[in-house]
């Protein structure tokens, strides 16, 4: 495949990987309508890193070099336990479609945390291209969802975007030097021990009252959001670049919003089975 053709492949694969990233917000918000956020986040880290360990083992991978495990542990640090766990409290507090207005900022913060990061380069064209196409997909969404105030959630988008944006960066330069789909299966199954244990701990009272728009969230969030999506998106970072590929998640926040509505319509979920009641001790 000529360099041409890979960077083209590359954005395809970026595109796909938006459109099943964008299914996260909404998809956790449905299931924290019911899930306390921190036994989410940790719950989908726990199933991510269960088909992880069972995929390496499957396959018969060698145990990756001492040397890359510092940058797999903070690739996972911002993938497995900032990005979901910032996520999972901001939709406790603020419907899906509003917090794909905040996280129209992601491409910018991506390509910033690329330059950081894999010391990708982009042009000036390139810089004020993200910026004016973030500054238009805020504007859209703040029009089209009415958003007028900042809220705690806010706040905790704001750490999903930085969290994020570092995180795929990282994962985009170990992608450089293994198969995507290895990277966050290393990554899950590097956490899975730490993951286990805080599932256990925050474990809720009465899971078989928990109605099954919730189950199929934490299903979504962990298979596609915290595992297959990564596959896709990793793949498409080594081949046509963080920075290029990052600029494509200017289309999250309209797919987010597109989503939301047949999720809960910009509203409040309201499901009979009440909250999860706090952690058995």
């Amino acid at each position: 495949m000529s360099p041409t053709s890979r960077e083209k492949f590359g954005l395809v694969l970026g595109f796909a990987g938006v459109l099943l990233f964008g299914g996260t917000l909404p998809a956790t918000r449905v299931a924290v309508a019911t899930f306390d956020p921190l036994f989410l986040s940790a719950a989908r880290a726990t199933i991510a890193g269960c088909a992880g360990l069972l995929l390496l083992l499957a396959l018969r991978r060698p145990m990756l070099p001492r040397a890359l495990w510092p940058e797999l542990i903070l690739t996972g640090l911002c993938t497995i336990a900032g990005f979901p766990a910032f996520m999972a409290l901001a939709m406790a507090h603020v419907p899906a479609s509003h917090g794909g207005v905040v996280l129209g900022i992601m491409p910018l913060a991506t390509v910033a945390a690329a330059a950081l990061v894999t010391h990708e380069r982009p042009s000036a064209g390139f810089w004020i291209a993200s910026a004016v196409g973030a500054a238009i997909v805020l504007v859209f969404i703040v029009r089209q969802s009415g958003v007028e105030r900042i809220e705690l959630g806010d706040v905790y988008l704001l750490g999903t975007v930085i969290s994020g944006a570092f995180g795929y960066a990282l994962s985009g330069r170990l992608s450089m030097k293994l198969p995507g789909w290895e990277v966050i299966s290393w990554q899950v199954a590097l956490f899975l021990p730490l993951s286990l244990l805080a599932m256990l701990a925050l474990w809720p009272v009465g899971p078989v009252n928990v109605p099954a728009p919730a189950w199929a969230g934490l299903a979504y969030v962990s298979f596609i959001s915290q595992f297959f999506a990564f596959f896709v998106f990793n793949a498409a970072m080594a081949m046509g670049g963080v920075a290029r590929v990052g600029q494509l998640m200017l289309l999250q926040p309209f797919v987010i919003v597109t989503l939301s509505v047949p999720v809960n319509g910009g509203r409040k979920l309201d499901f009979t089975s009440p909250m999860a009641a706090p952690p058995v001790t």
